[in-house]
């Protein structure tokens, strides 16, 4: 199922699925389900028993696409880790910013806390921050996390996993670029917008993507670790004012998310329902990759559209 989160005409805020070109509202389909995203993740079991019992997806669309209002399909996560899991982007940033990619970095998937209240959906306006000269965007997918969990070994992790969406991890570069001088990770850079959507779509979808990568086949995949499980054959791109400036897929990731989520639940640590993973930027995902030579940073009036297979297209619009 592809769940969204949208507004009616009225102003009011509902849960549903797409359907055809609209809307299926889950409070109009079954007043036992609950409309809030969040509250969906929590106890999702047992409202996808009623949506199969009652066969609920052969309804018919309560809206039309045309008439409501799209937001970020989880407006309130209980937390939002993001992973550099992409070996080409972090060879490409680091050679960018002048730095070399830490030998740590393959030994352990690497991660920052951004900021879960900062969250934007599709269409959604995103402010560029004051005095920022170097606005830029990541191309990224997010897993969302659907059963509480610690210490969770990475075979066991898809479990855990509710679904997956897209995400933009919207990044200052200016800022950025002097705090980065500072070994502490993002900081400001990465504090202001985080762009998820336009939906989540349930895992059981994936499964027709999911791919094992061969390291004969893929030499510079050689030092990959042992995991392959959770890797997807997925086109990524990326357009701004509609020219394209990356084409990628994710099965070139370096780190899974059953890798990211035992690395995540380490140590007695809780994953919770809501919880987001971004996977970081697939390679050349970001235009700080070239030092903007493909395009110039972003400005207002910019619209850019993130797809990736199987979800859709993000498209927001800089102010």
């Amino acid at each position: 199922m592809k769940l969204v989160t949208f507004k009616i005409e009225s102003g009011s805020i509902h849960t549903g699925w797409l359907k055809g070109g609209g809307v299926v509202a889950m409070q109009q389909a079954d007043g036992r389900l609950p409309n809030d995203m969040l509250s969906f993740i929590d106890d999702h079991k047992t409202y996808f028993d009623i949506i199969k019992t009652e066969n609920l997806e052969d309804l018919e669309p309560h809206y039309t696409l045309a008439n409501v209002q799209l937001l970020a399909p989880l407006t309130n996560p209980r937390s939002f880790r993001d992973y550099v899991a992409f070996e080409e982007h972090m060879l490409n940033a680091s050679k960018s910013f002048g730095h070399s990619v830490s030998e740590a970095w393959y030994k352990i998937p690497i991660f920052y806390f951004t900021n879960h209240q900062a969250i934007y959906g599709p269409d959604s306006e995103i402010k560029r921050p004051l005095k920022e000269t170097k606005l830029d965007i990541e191309l990224e997918i997010a897993a969302v996390i659907g059963k509480k969990g610690s210490d969770i070994k990475a075979d066991e992790a898809d479990d855990y996993i509710f679904g997956y969406t897209v995400f933009n991890d919207w990044t200052a570069r200016g800022i950025q670029r002097q705090e980065m001088t500072v070994p502490l990770g993002p900081h400001k850079g990465k504090d202001f917008a985080n762009a998820i959507g336009p939906c989540i779509v349930t895992k059981d979808e994936f499964e027709k993507y999911r791919c094992t990568i061969s390291r004969a086949s893929h030499p510079k995949h050689l030092a990959m670790p042992l995991t392959t499980d959770g890797r997807f054959d997925l086109k990524m791109s990326s357009r701004i004012n509609g020219m394209t400036v990356c084409e990628g897929n994710y099965n070139s990731v370096y780190y899974t998310f059953p890798q990211m989520i035992e690395r995540a639940s380490e140590n007695d640590v809780f994953l919770m329902p809501g919880d987001i993973l971004g996977s970081g930027t697939v390679g050349w995902g970001s235009l700080i990759e070239n030092n903007f030579s493909v395009h110039r940073p972003l400005e207002p009036g910019d619209v850019i559209e993130l797809e990736i297979e199987g979800i859709g297209i993000l498209r927001n619009k800089v102010i």
